[in-house]
């Protein structure tokens, strides 16, 4: 069979059990389009020969006639995931060198699943970013092009890289991390489904942290059916993560009828922002004209804190990025700056963190140890922190007024150009955030769908906001939009 690449996980899970090929055939496929594809940047480790291994004990293990869904089909994996004798790097000079010995519970929950691991992924250093631009590897580059355009697109960030190998068929799904949206804008600009679920429904341990009260995984996938599916397979409680939550993982595939009849769908009034481009506002319309017209209801909501999400997300994530990132000093693993005579612990801390944290890691920890300082700790840190709580709050009486979901844009716009936003205002990289942080302040589960393109030919996404722990019901009405759009649009190869 040719282009085994391209296959969904549900399309290559059902064909290798009816053995129309197999999980070596299937890897090698993936292998020789990675190969082929340096000039995107997405994968910044290779590990080919334990991609090959791992094929062949799937196969062993699908003979048996006892696999599970993902046994045998090839995944890339965020480069913010530790993996056991494989360079995690968080995509930061201060990380150089470090193999883990000890692999992240998400990864090992796909891999005792028999998912066969190709290597790792580009991303955002330490996820601290929007365009993949601030990679210690060089910033990845989106498969899509505007059309009658060779300027190189951003694929999103900070899970640039997942992004780019699932839309250009490196993979047939990978993993990301979503701290403020680095899941589904990145899905968004590159025509995928990115899946961000409720904080506490996957295991934090053996992901380098970033923000901890606000980081979580999430699949990258080709379909809403590929993200239930991939899901199933990293959700669970871990007591190795204090805040993993104990609760049943559900058959979210199960949970895909289409039927939608009866749900109340909203639409908050707030997400109608400013400047928003005339083709934003008219995707959203139509992707609630197809909701609608699927027998869901649309009610319009109020979520009256929106408007603080952006500054509150970025006072608490900063603040957390400092505590998080002062383990990295040069004294026990990573990066080590060369020292002068006469130089102590503490010039050897400056210069390792001068050297190995690049403009963007450096500006949000001086912006987090500020806002964390003894002078002005309660004027913003404390004060972001009782904000989220009302952004929270904002959300679950809108949920126990009935409401079942929420629809809103997933981005302000399609992907920009790679250097476009160089000589910008950072506040005007943060704003591409502007849909997604809520969801992140309130541990929220949320999805970007792709469900058309703008005049340039360039995917746009939708994102619906779930009940927390309702994953199964959200990737319902997401199957529902997904079915409606009819997006099936790849982008033309150009690497």
């Amino acid at each position: 069979m040719d282009d085994l690449n391209r296959l969904t996980i549900a399309a290559a899970r059902d064909g290798l059990r009816d053995k129309s090929f197999t999980s070596a055939e299937l890897t090698e496929a993936c292998l020789g389009a990675i190969d082929g594809a340096d000039a995107l940047r997405a994968f910044v480790h290779k590990t080919p020969e334990i991609a090959r291994a791992q094929a062949a004990q799937a196969d062993a293990q699908i003979a048996q006639g006892a696999a599970a869904d993902l046994c045998g089909v090839p995944i890339g994996i965020k480069d913010l995931f530790c993996t056991e004798g494989v360079a995690s790097q968080a995509a930061s000079r201060i990380l150089d060198g470090f193999v883990p010995q000890y692999e992240s519970s998400v990864t090992a929950q796909l891999r005792g699943q028999g998912a066969v691991m190709l290597g790792k992924l580009n991303m955002d250093e330490f996820a601290m970013g929007s365009s993949n631009e601030t990679s210690v590897y060089g910033a990845a580059v989106n498969p899509w092009r505007r059309a009658g355009s060779d300027t190189p697109l951003t694929p999103g960030g900070s899970s640039g890289g997942s992004a780019a190998a699932v839309a250009a068929d490196l993979c047939l799904a990978a993993t990301g991390t979503d701290t403020g949206g680095s899941i589904r804008q990145p899905a968004a600009f590159t025509g995928i489904t990115g899946l961000k679920p409720t904080y506490g429904r996957c295991s934090r341990w053996g992901i380098i942290a970033f923000a901890s009260s606000l980081d979580q995984a999430g699949p990258m996938t080709r379909d809403v059916r590929d993200a239930a599916i991939m899901l199933g397979a990293m959700a669970g409680h871990d007591p190795r993560d204090s805040t993993s939550v104990d609760i049943p993982v559900p058959d979210f595939e199960a949970a895909l009828t289409g039927d939608v009849r009866g749900k109340r769908i909203g639409i908050p009034n707030e997400y109608r922002i400013e400047g928003m481009p005339d083709e934003i506002a008219k995707l959203w319309e139509e992707g609630t004209s197809m909701l609608r017209e699927a027998g869901a209801e649309i009610v319009e909501i109020s979520l009256p804190h929106t408007k603080y999400a952006l500054p509150a997300y970025y006072v608490i994530a900063p603040a957390e990025a400092s505590s998080n990132l002062a383990r990295y000093d040069g004294v026990r693993f990573g990066h080590r700056a060369a020292l002068d005579a006469g130089d102590g612990i503490t010039e050897m801390y400056e210069k390792t963190r001068a050297e190995g944290f690049g403009a963007e890691v450096q500006r949000r920890v001086m912006v987090g140890t500020y806002v964390l300082s003894a002078g002005f700790y309660d004027a913003y840190y404390n004060r972001a922190r009782k904000v989220r709580a009302l952004i929270k709050k904002d959300f679950d009486d809108v949920f126990a007024a009935g409401v079942d979901a929420i629809l809103t844009p997933a981005t302000p716009s399609a992907a920009f150009g790679l250097g476009e936003m160089s000589d910008a205002d950072p506040v005007r990289m943060y704003l591409n955030d502007v849909f997604t942080v809520t969801v992140n302040l309130a541990g929220l589960p949320a999805i970007s769908v792709p469900a058309g393109r703008d005049a340039e030919g360039l995917p746009l996404g939708l994102q619906l906001i779930g009940r927390p722990f309702e994953e199964g019901p959200l990737l319902n009405a997401a199957y529902s939009l997904e079915r409606s759009a009819g997006f099936v649009a790849k982008p033309s190869k150009w690497w």
